[in-house]
């Protein structure tokens, strides 16, 4: 199968992921924020280049969602451990995953009922993935400055809220976009 550039954007994001998640989980939290930036990067692009160059395929609509969702998970479990002294909330990283795996679900089912089927993200799925990137970069700036200057921990409250307003939206994406597309699942 030969990949078309968006594809490979979207692959490229895929192996970002074990370095951001080794530099992450060992320090390196400047490296994990660049690895991250650019991997969200990639995110945009390939769907910039997709659209404007007519490449879209069934891999892309497959993978893409996929890799972002692999990014944004490992990002969040991750930061659970990292920021295990000031008690990362976890339900919300529960609700995250949780929304992805009812989403990729429900989509999965569709497909399987009618092979020609595809549920594009909609308008608050992009908000959605928008938001998490940034809430996750808003963590990762956190740690690359604290490492540096102690006083930007006070900042740690304020991404929290990031990822409760992230959680909503995440949460409201997944209920929207399978009440939207309710009739394609059928009975």
């Amino acid at each position: 199968m030969k990949l078309n550039l968006a594809n490979k954007l979207t692959l490229l994001r895929v192996l970002f992921i074990p370095f951001f998640v080794f530099c992450l989980l060992n320090g390196m939290y400047l490296t994990a924020f660049i690895l991250f930036a650019l991997a969200s990067i990639t995110d945009w692009l390939d769907g910039y280049v997709a659209r404007k160059y007519n490449m879209i395929t069934d891999l892309g609509k497959f993978l893409d969602p996929l890799a972002d969702k692999i990014l944004v998970i490992s990002a969040l479990v991750c930061f659970i451990e990292v920021f295990a002294v000031l008690r990362f909330p976890g339900w919300a990283v529960i609700l995250i995953i949780a929304r992805e795996f009812i989403v990729s679900g429900f989509r999965l089912a569709v497909v399987s009922k009618d092979n020609k089927a595809v549920i594009a993200a909609d308008s608050w799925g992009k908000i959605k993935t928008a938001a998490t990137m940034l809430t996750v970069c808003s963590f990762l700036a956190l740690l690359v400055f604290y490492t540096h200057i102690p006083q930007y921990l006070k900042w740690y409250d304020i991404n929290i809220y990031l990822l409760y307003i992230c959680t909503a939206l995440t949460v409201y994406s997944g209920f929207t976009m399978i009440w939207k597309n309710r009739k394609l699942f059928g009975e």
